[in-house]
């Protein structure tokens, strides 16, 4: 099927495979997907959703917001908006039924992704823990933003039968309603009558009005007979996916991709630093701790003086997050830039961005560097060296520029084959690795979290493994099938 998407299409109702498989924003996830991705789409996937819980993990963790306020619920979509991630904040912001290809295709990726997910945090129990906690807020604050048809519709989808009670009890009961309901405008919401232990949570708090062994609960409190069930089959489902790893190790791509993605950082922007760098060490840094696409931003700048707005951007806010000062900064982009201008014309021109980047300009936001998907979405026109350099540098360009570092040729064909493929942060890991010496495989999220993750090898802080000899690396990978992935369904099946 064709999922490509056309601009004027976009407000066109569709019927057949999709609205039946998706006709919800809000799923439960009790039906694996089945059909094929490609491996780049499985990875863009899996990180937007991954973005989307550590921005829910954030909001209560480190921003101490009340979990679904309108401050908690502003602040994750804001973050969605300011990532690119639309069709997530289309399903936060009201769930709801609709039919257009839009809605169709938002709930698609959320459906995959969030299957992906489970493969990646079925390992353990603090990962299992962790992933469950941000998936049932997320089920939450989705579900608290349904209208009551919306509503009804979700009940009939996943068979919950429930009826609202008549606007004739809800009448005699009303002043009770009032006192035990902590919502406003209870007249115009629906009520549900369900058995008491269906909601001790709220009976608990002394949020609900019992009589005759029910409790009358409005539409925007279901959740709580909902949570409970969700809970117990997100951790059945995460138990069974654990004992099918097996039958996906043999797969490196995959397996490097997941595991990637429960040891990347979590929760840090790098918009401020601990540490302060001087500008004299930059050089040294760029040859061991940066990551590709910012050491190519670093020899181009000492080579030509001078970069395009998108490499200023891209490298200026990397060294605000590594710890290069406002003031060290102006200093180290003033130095280099005046070797082929005036300097009153870099004044003029140039020095406002830097500032701006701090936070002292402008709308003197605290700008964050550039993270691995941003980066690689970028678009890089002729003349630029900004962007991912394993998805927009010529792949012969890519293996000269990794033989002019010196490294060993199986390592540089590992690297060229995975950025061939598509798989850029992989190909970023295995430079990290063939930097290093290592086989650690780590996965990289993020410019910074390289070069965080390097200076705490060279520290000791992290133990050094000796990079293991792959045999045939090359031809093994060849032999794979590296376009598809099918979802099988024996492998997450609830």
């Amino acid at each position: 099927m064709d999922f490509n998407i056309r601009r004027k299409s976009t407000r066109t109702a569709i019927s057949g495979s999709l609205i039946e498989t998706y006709p919800h924003d809000l799923q439960m996830y009790k039906v694996p997907p089945t059909e094929n991705i490609t491996l780049q789409e499985f990875e863009n996937l899996a990180l937007e959703r991954l973005t989307l819980l550590r921005t829910l993990a954030t909001a209560t963790t480190l921003k101490g917001l009340r979990l679904y306020s309108d401050e908690f619920t502003d602040f994750i979509l804001s973050e969605l908006k300011n990532n690119g991630l639309k069709y997530y904040v289309k399903l936060c912001e009201k769930s709801g039924c609709g039919s257009l290809e839009t809605d169709l295709q938002a709930r698609r990726k959320d459906h995959i992704a969030h299957f992906i997910l489970r493969l990646a945090y079925c390992r353990t129990e603090d990962l299992r823990r962790w992933f469950i906690t941000r998936e049932l807020e997320l089920f939450r604050m989705r579900f608290i933003t349904m209208k009551a048809e919306a509503l009804d519709a979700f009940f009939k989808i996943n068979n919950l039968y429930y009826t609202n009670i008549s606007d004739e009890e809800k009448s005699d009961i009303i002043i009770n309603l009032r006192e035990s309901t902590q919502h406003q405008n209870i007249e115009h919401m629906k009520f549900y009558k369900v058995k008491f232990y269906e909601v001790l949570d709220l009976v608990r708090s002394r949020k609900v009005f019992i009589k005759g062994g029910y409790a009358y609960i409005p539409h925007k409190d279901f959740i709580s007979v909902l949570t409970a069930q969700y809970r117990t089959h997100l951790r059945q489902s995460l138990a069974i996916a654990s004992q099918h790893l097996k039958e996906i190790e043999q797969d490196e791509r995959i397996v490097c991709l997941l595991k990637g993605l429960h040891q990347s950082y979590s929760g840090n922007d790098y918009s401020d630093s601990k540490v302060v760098v001087p500008i004299e060490s930059l050089d040294s840094l760029s040859l061991k701790s940066f990551p590709l696409c910012m050491r190519q931003l670093h020899e181009q700048l000492r080579l030509a003086h001078h970069l395009k707005h998108g490499g200023r951007l891209q490298y200026g806010l990397f060294l605000k997050g590594i710890g290069v000062t406002l003031e060290d900064s102006l200093r180290f982009w003033r130095e280099e830039f005046t070797k082929i201008m005036e300097i009153d014309k870099f004044e003029k021109q140039y020095a406002y961005n830097v500032r701006y980047n701090y936070g002292k300009e402008g709308s003197k936001k605290n700008y964050s560097p550039f993270n691995c998907l941003k980066i690689i979405n970028n678009n890089v026109g002729p003349g630029e060296c900004h962007g991912c350099p394993f998805r927009h540098s010529d792949s012969s360009n890519l293996k000269n520029k990794l033989k002019g570092y010196g490294f060993e040729p199986q390592g540089i064909s590992d690297v060229v084959d995975m950025a061939k493929k598509g798989h850029y942060q992989i190909a970023c890991s295995k430079y990290f690795d063939l930097v290093h010496g290592t086989s650690i495989g780590l996965g990289i999220n993020h410019p910074n979290q390289f070069y965080e993750e390097s200076q705490k090898l060279q520290k000791g802080d992290i133990k050094i493994e000796p990079k293991k000899e792959v045999k045939n690396h090359s031809t093994k990978v060849e032999q794979t099938d590296l376009e598809d992935i099918d979802f099988d369904e024996n492998l997450i099946k609830i």
